[in-house]
């Protein structure tokens, strides 16, 4: 939904609403960070940790150092205040999409886009992952109106998945609002204030998408301490430092050692024979253009 032409594209459900970055107070030099869920979020906040401190030792747990403004979870007002709080150069986690955020001229966005299958395979594991009984009580949300029936195998859940005709703005996470999301920052790329980041690209260069991150973040670092903190940012790392990392702050994970799963690619393209694969690409050419096509899908 939207409040007038010219402001922000409103994006609600159950656990986030995009509102609640209208009127927040931008400084100079913060960073956005823009995914779609189980697309390398907390993997590029922890880049960005380490970057902006300069150390691959955080002070404190990763989610209070880069706050899920739109999470509803924790109130509005809490939120903002840790972020006013903070002396170092601010970097914000949102699954918001570009266009349901105020685009100020003083940020960077960074939007980090992985295979489709493969986002979607991880997301399939993370939502048996999660407490919805705790969630619903953080949130306020109702009880669902009938119980909820056993969830597919994931193969089955996947080719469904691929075939959902769902609205892209009231289903994120879906195939749809998956495209939505990267089309939007794709259309912006060139626009000095955004940053597209491959997973991909994270998972066989980690130092050198590192490096190019910190060129576009003006982000100067000792030769000294690099090689640490490109250690940090691995994924071998980060899943051994799991209680810290992840965004669990009040208990909304069952298992936090199964939030980091096996971080790889592939794996949702393996679970589809030929004839879906092109099913599937033959969808995804219906929703984005064929330049992002060919960049998000890499092979």
């Amino acid at each position: 939904m939207r409040d007038s032409p010219s402001s922000p594209y409103r994006y609600v459900s159950d656990d986030e609403d995009s509102a609640r970055w209208l009127g927040f107070p931008f400084r100079q030099g913060d960073i956005v960070i823009s995914t779609r869920s189980k697309s390398g979020t907390t993997w590029m906040q922890m880049i960005c940790a380490v970057l902006v401190l300069g150390t691959p030792e955080l002070p404190r747990p990763l989610a209070d150092l880069s706050p899920w403004l739109d999470m509803l979870t924790v109130p509005r007002d809490e939120v903002y205040a840790m972020l006013e709080a903070q002396q170092h150069r601010r970097f914000i986690k949102t699954h918001t999409p570009l266009d349901g955020i105020p685009l100020d001229p003083r940020a960077t966005y960074v939007v980090v886009a992985r295979h489709p299958l493969d986002m979607a395979v991880s997301l399939y594991h993370q939502v048996n992952n999660i407490n919805r009984e705790r969630l619903r009580e953080l949130t306020g949300a109702s009880e669902p109106s009938e119980p909820t029936n056993e969830r597919l195998p994931v193969r089955e859940w996947l080719l469904e998945w691929t075939r959902s005709e769902e609205d892209p703005r009231e289903a994120m996470d879906s195939l749809p609002g998956v495209m939505w999301h990267l089309s939007d920052a794709w259309a912006r790329r060139d626009q000095p204030t955004i940053v597209l980041v491959h997973y991909d690209d994270l998972s066989a260069d980690l130092d050198g998408e590192m490096r190019r991150l910190a060129d576009r973040l003006g982000v100067a670092v000792s030769d000294e301490v690099w090689p640490d903190l490109v250690r940090a940012a691995t994924f071998e790392q980060m899943k051994g430092k799991a209680g810290y990392l992840l965004p669990n702050r009040n208990g909304v994970f069952k298992d936090i050692n199964a939030f980091f799963r096996k971080g790889r690619s592939g794996s949702g393209r393996e679970l589809l024979s030929d004839a879906e694969l092109a099913a599937y690409r033959a969808r995804t050419a219906e929703m984005a253009p064929p330049d992002l096509l060919a960049w998000l899908h890499r092979d």
